[in-house]
């Protein structure tokens, strides 16, 4: 088995070279070529030289890093572009490196104000969520900021936190949990910053916030939603209203707290009415009653299911254990409006797989559409019962 996590890009794209490259403007005529096959060649040497012996599409994917690199300057890109996409690669790759030394840690990523106070309840509910995931062999992946984020450092402790802090010119300096631990990384642009949220965690939990938090929210639903990001519990919870502390906008009759509540009812009534997104579009998210809850439903949605990716247009889902037959059948009837051909057949390691080839597979013909209607059929399957 290869060293891999659990949380993988859904739809990997078959080429590094953008769609519609051949549309771009025309390079210089008298500039010499990267693509120039001798270059390409020194190129190769330059990569053995440095990393030694590597394999062949890891090599191919680098030299293409540097042959787009080398071709920033003659194309006249000006130098706020240059430093930009500097920055963002060494932000990217320093990440990469720190998340790298817990690679086989699973991760939450706790979305939540700043501004939240240390006495109010949504603050108290963010310390007993992270609390109870650190105890269940989870690390928390927060802004290291301070409010929510610093309560989603304080349950676990500093040992199961990390830090994904963004330099602001109104905050500049982390929660002192966090503070200087070599697990807190300090990004310029929210883009990358965002990109290491939801590339390690393999949850995401949202508690009320802001502007940033609702960005935050609506991008992870709208990516798992398009198919640009693997499957993952997306899970909204908030704390119990206290003396003091009051909440607007509360609804009895769907017994949820207020916060909640109040964007489910603009997502049912000027979102999903109006047809702007699908009704299976509301199985991406689930709503907690309670922080133990929340961790519950995290746990539920892991008690089979490992992990998915395509192969070709085969929805490959990796099982922890295999369902029966008699499952798989009823799951095809069920979502037949999934599947494009054929039905969901029970399968090892496909050829074309690399990783995790223990596991077994629920392999079929994928329509590539209603990504809502494959959040709940992940549900479904974590309902069966393993195949012994």
């Amino acid at each position: 088995m290869t060293n891999e996590h659990n949380r993988q890009e859904l739809d990997p794209p078959s080429s590094t070279a953008p769609k519609g490259q051949s549309d771009a403007p025309p390079e210089l005529g008298a500039q010499r070529k990267a693509d120039d096959g001798e270059v390409q060649e020194r190129i190769r040497d330059l990569i053995e030289d440095v990393a030694g012996p590597s394999d062949e599409y890891d090599a191919r994917l680098v030299r293409d890093l540097i042959t787009t690199s080398l071709k920033l300057i003659p194309d006249g890109r000006d130098r706020g572009e240059l430093k930009l996409l500097t920055a963002a690669f060494k932000e990217m790759r320093y990440a990469y490196r720190v998340f790298g030394e817990y690679p086989d840690a699973h991760k939450v990523t706790i979305f939540g104000s700043a501004r939240t106070p240390p006495d109010h309840p949504d603050y108290k509910a963010a310390v007993l969520f992270s609390r109870v995931m650190a105890e269940r062999g989870w690390m928390v992946i927060t802004g290291a900021g301070d409010g929510i984020m610093k309560a989603g450092h304080e349950g676990p402790g500093r040992e199961a936190s990390f830090g994904v802090a963004i330099r602001l010119p109104f905050e500049t300096t982390a929660n002192e949990i966090i503070a200087d631990d070599e697990k807190l990384i300090h990004f310029r642009y929210f883009f990358t910053r965002k990109l290491m949220f939801l590339s390690q965690a393999e949850a995401v939990v949202c508690f009320p916030g802001g502007f940033g938090t609702l960005d935050e929210t609506f991008e992870t639903l709208t990516l798992v939603q398009t198919g640009k990001a693997s499957m993952i519990p997306i899970v909204f919870v908030e704390g119990e209203p206290t003396e003091g502390h009051t909440v607007a906008g509360g609804d009895a009759d769907l017994a949820i707290p207020g916060y909640w509540a109040g964007c489910k009812r603009f997502i049912d009534h000027q979102l999903m009415s109006r047809g702007w997104i699908s009704p299976d579009d509301e199985h991406l998210y689930y709503i907690a009653k309670d922080p133990a809850d929340a961790a519950d439903h995290i746990q539920h949605f892991y008690r089979l299911y490992h992990s998915s990716r395509y192969v070709r247009d085969n929805l490959v889902i990796r099982l922890k254990k295999q369902i029966s037959q008699a499952d798989a059948d009823r799951l095809a009837v069920e979502f037949q409006s999934l599947i494009k051909s054929g039905t969901i057949e029970r399968t090892g390691t496909l050829p074309q797989e690399e990783d995790h080839l223990e596991l077994p597979r629920l392999v079929f013909h994928h329509t590539r559409r209603n990504f809502g209607l494959v959040r709940l059929l992940i549900d479904r399957i974590n309902d069966c019962e393993p195949d012994e």
